[in-house]
């Protein structure tokens, strides 16, 4: 087990958990249907009880996620969440929010009614995708923050990155960054309605699964732009390279290069889009109930191979435009070799994890979420 085996190994972990995380986040997508005028009082109770089965699942992959990241690459931890921290904050404060709409929405003795919950639940489900794929975004067009590993001897300052600006880590709004977080946004809103269809039992009218398709058109197509225009970007857009020497210099196409020089990940990437767009084209215009598999999948090899392309073929993953040499890349921001060896031991329980949540998941939706449960059950959100 060498050192550089153990540090890509970490970085495909990260990246699965990343793709994961993207997929899981439907529930922040599916909320923001709430706020629909079509839904009526009874509809709007299932969703919100199909949704509440799940959200821990996006939860605990966010904190997974970020536990990942901090043991095995704790160069990026300190200097994404503590410099860019404004980001960090916002997507944790709009989970908290969702956690408490679910549990109190519905309490007696309510003082904010219902509906401002729903409205907290709709917040969270344009925010959080949104903040989560702006900072993904970041990976590429870099963020302003400069590195000194010599600080770290100097007992009266021992900090190692410093941000460059006040906005730690909100300027990314303002950048190509936010095209990638309107797509992900857009995408967990399509991907919440493919979920819906699957899990929620259609009316006898029909109308139910119209005002839930109607949802899934809506997001889709506005996927589809975010995301071409964001692949158009990337694949035009100067890298940050790393030279044989170590040093990080700018590099035309880079990303192009990346998808041409490692052809395994680009037939993941356009395995990922072809899978998301036939569960999309399958929850739009045909009958079936099922396009939310081959779209979830679809997702999670999508996200995976660009996390591939930004970390991977001698690129710095989270470049710093302040100073090209503060840029972090898989091999100069890691854990040390012990640890992520001893990680990797520990990382062999996860299929165990994942065989046990595919177990939960196949029990809670067993049986579809229906207008009769909603009227009959006393346990539900």
């Amino acid at each position: 087990m060498t050192y550089t085996f153990l540090q890509q190994y970490w970085w495909i972990l990260i990246s699965l958990l990343g793709g994961l995380l993207v997929f899981l986040m439907f529930v922040q997508g599916a909320n923001t249907m709430l706020i629909s005028r079509k839904l009526t009082p009874t509809w709007r109770r299932m969703l919100l009880n199909s949704t509440g089965r799940k959200w821990e699942l996006s939860f605990t992959t966010l904190v997974t996620f970020g536990g990942a990241f901090f043991a095995s690459f704790p160069l990026f931890y300190s200097t994404s969440f503590g410099g860019a921290y404004w980001v960090w904050i916002l997507l944790l404060i709009t989970f908290v929010f969702q956690a408490v709409s679910y549990e109190f929405q519905n309490k007696r003795g309510n003082l904010l009614g219902s509906r401002a919950f729903q409205i907290f639940l709709f917040i969270n489900g344009i925010l959080a995708p949104l903040v989560l794929g702006t900072a993904v975004g970041t990976f590429f067009t870099g963020s302003d923050f400069i590195i000194d590993k010599v600080a770290m001897t100097d007992p009266s300052s021992p900090i190692i990155s410093t941000w460059g600006n006040n906005w730690h880590g909100l300027e990314a709004l303002i950048t190509p960054a936010l095209i990638l977080g309107l797509a992900v946004m857009t995408l967990d809103g399509a991907l919440g309605g493919l979920y819906l269809l699957d899990n929620m039992e259609a009316t006898a009218d029909g109308k139910l699964d119209k005002v839930i398709k109607g949802g899934i058109i809506g997001n889709g197509i506005c996927f589809v732009i975010f995301f071409v225009t964001w692949v158009i970007i990337l694949c035009l857009m100067n890298g940050y390279a790393v030279t044989a020497q170590g040093t990080v210099v700018l590099e035309k196409s880079k990303y192009l290069h990346n998808f041409m020089q490692m052809p395994a990940v680009s037939f993941m990437f356009i395995a990922g889009v072809v899978l998301v767009l036939t569960g999309l084209w399958l929850g739009m215009f045909t009958k079936s109930r099922k396009g939310i598999w081959p779209a979830g999948i679809g997702t999670v090899l999508t996200v995976m191979a660009l996390f591939f392309v930004a970390g991977f073929n001698g690129t710095a993953y989270y470049p710093s435009y302040a100073d090209f040499q503060s840029s972090l890349t898989i091999e100069n921001s890691c854990s040390s070799q012990f640890t992520l060896k001893t990680m990797f031991w520990v990382s062999l329980l996860i299929p165990f994890v994942v065989a046990y949540i595919a177990y939960a998941w196949r029990q809670m939706d067993k049986t579809h979420i229906s207008e009769k449960e909603m009227n009959e059950t006393e346990n539900k959100y």
